[in-house]
C-alpha cells in the first residue's frame, strides 16, 4: 500500500510516519510545507526506500494535482494545519489559506485521482481528515460533545477546522469520495514544538523563565497522549464508516493551572531546585474568545472500532517530561529555526 501523508513533519506527523514505518510494509510520502513547527524526520537506513519527502505546500494549487497523480496513494491522511490559536488570531488570513483552502486542494486532487481510479481501487481508497474538538466551540460544566453536537467555533483557528470538515463531508456527499474525520482532543508527547502548553511549561521551568497563565487559569483540557491518537487514526481508517465523523480523547480532563502547577512539581523534583517553580507563574489577560472547556464523549469510537487510549496521563507525562529534559538540544534548534521567543502571541490586533 501506498499512503501519502499531508502533513507529515508535523508533531502527530512524525509519530505516524515512525510506526507506520516500522510497523507495516507500506511506502509513505509525507509532503509538507516545513513550517516553523515541523523537524526533521530521522528515518533508519533499513526504512528509507519505503520513505519519500516531498517539500511543498498545499494552499499552492498549481502542481498539487500533478504531485497527487504521481504519488498514486492508496490512502490520503490529512494532518496539514495550522494549530496554534493565538497565531490564528494574530494572522487569521493565514489559517484560511493554509487550512481551507490547503484542504480544498488536496481534496480536489484526491476526487480526480478517485474517479480515474478502477473499481477494485476504488473500493480500497480512503481519505482520513484529521480534525478538533475545539470545533465544538466550549463545553458547559459535567458536559461532553460528541459528533452530533452543535458545530460552534470561536477563533480564527477553530473556524477554519471547522471549514475543513464541512468541505471534507461535502466531498462525501457530493461526489462520493470515502472519507473519515478523526476530532482529536489537545495532543501531548515528546518531540512537540514549544509553543503548546507542555512544552512550553517544561521550557520555561528548566531556564526559570516567568510562566504566563491566561485569565484564572480554570481552564479544561481534555489531553491524550500523542502515541494513543496515532492508534485511533490508524484504527479509525481500518473499521470507520464513510461520511462519518469520530470523536477521540482520553478523558483526561485537567485545568491549565492544574498542569502547570504538575509539571512544575515533577520537574522541581528531576532537576533538585532548591526553590518552588510555582513562583514563576503569574496571570495575565485571557485571550479573546478563550473556550473555558474541552471534553469529548467517546462512546462511538469505543463501540464502533474498539479503540481506547492505553497511556494513563500520568505514564505518557512522564515520559514526555524525560524527553525533553533529555532533548533539550532538540528545543534549541526548533525555537531557533521559527525564530519563536517564547513569548506570548495574539495581541497583534488588540494593542
Amino acid at each position: 500500500m501506498k499512503v501519502l501523508i499531508a502533513g507529515g513533519s508535523g508533531f502527530i506527523g512524525r509519530n505516524l510516519i515512525e510506526k507506520l514505518l516500522i510497523h507495516t510494509d507500506y511506502k509513505i510520502v509525507n509532503i509538507d510545507k516545513n513550517g516553523y513547527a515541523s523537524a526533521e524526520i530521522i528515518i533508519d537506513n533499513n526504512l528509507k526506500d519505503r520513505y519519500k519527502f516531498i517539500n511543498y505546500n498545499l494552499s499552492d494549487s498549481s502542481k498539487i494535482q500533478e504531485i497527487i497523480f504521481q504519488i498514486n496513494p492508496d490512502l490520503i491522511i490529512n494532518l496539514a494545519a495550522d494549530t496554534h490559536v493565538d497565531r490564528s488570531i494574530d494572522d487569521p488570513g493565514l489559517f484560511v489559506e493554509n487550512n481551507i483552502s490547503a484542504t480544498l486542494n488536496l481534496l480536489e486532487s484526491a476526487r480526480k485521482l478517485y474517479f480515474k481510479m478502477d473499481k477494485d481501487r476504488q473500493n480500497k481508497f480512503i481519505f482520513y481528515h484529521a480534525g478538533t474538538d475545539e470545533i465544538y466551540g466550549s463545553a458547559k460544566e459535567n458536559s461532553y460533545f460528541n459528533e452530533q453536537s452543535k458545530i460552534n467555533p470561536r477563533s480564527p483557528y477553530s473556524a477554519s477546522k471547522a471549514s475543513t470538515d464541512f468541505l471534507v463531508k461535502s466531498w462525501f456527499h457530493t461526489y462520493k469520495l470515502p472519507v473519515i474525520i478523526g476530532n482529536c482532543s489537545n495532543n501531548f508527547g515528546p518531540g512537540q514544538f514549544p509553543e503548546k502548553l507542555i512544552p512550553l511549561v517544561i521550557f520555561k521551568v528548566i531556564n526559570n523563565f516567568k510562566i504566563p497563565i491566561y485569565g484564572d487559569g480554570e481552564f479544561i483540557r481534555d489531553w491524550i497522549y500523542v502515541h494513543d491518537h496515532v492508534e485511533a487514526i490508524l484504527k479509525i481508517i481500518e473499521l470507520g464508516k464513510f461520511g462519518e465523523s469520530y470523536c477521540i480523547g482520553a478523558n483526561n480532563l485537567i485545568s491549565n493551572n492544574a498542569i502547570v502547577k504538575l509539571l512544575c512539581e515533577i520537574l522541581d523534583k528531576k532537576l533538585n531546585k532548591k526553590s518552588s517553580s510555582k513562583n514563576l507563574i503569574y496571570y495575565v489577560t485571557d485571550r479573546p474568545g478563550h473556550d473555558k472547556r474541552y471534553a469529548l464523549d467517546t462512546k462511538k469510537i469505543k463501540k464502533e472500532i474498539n479503540w481506547e487510549p492505553k497511556y494513563s496521563f500520568e505514564s505518557a507525562l512522564k515520559i514526555t517530561v524525560d524527553w525533553y529534559l533529555n532533548n533539550q538540544k532538540w528545543v534549541e534548534k526548533q525555537l531557533f529555526k521559527s525564530d519563536y521567543n517564547c513569548e506570548r502571541l495574539g495581541l497583534k490586533n488588540f494593542f
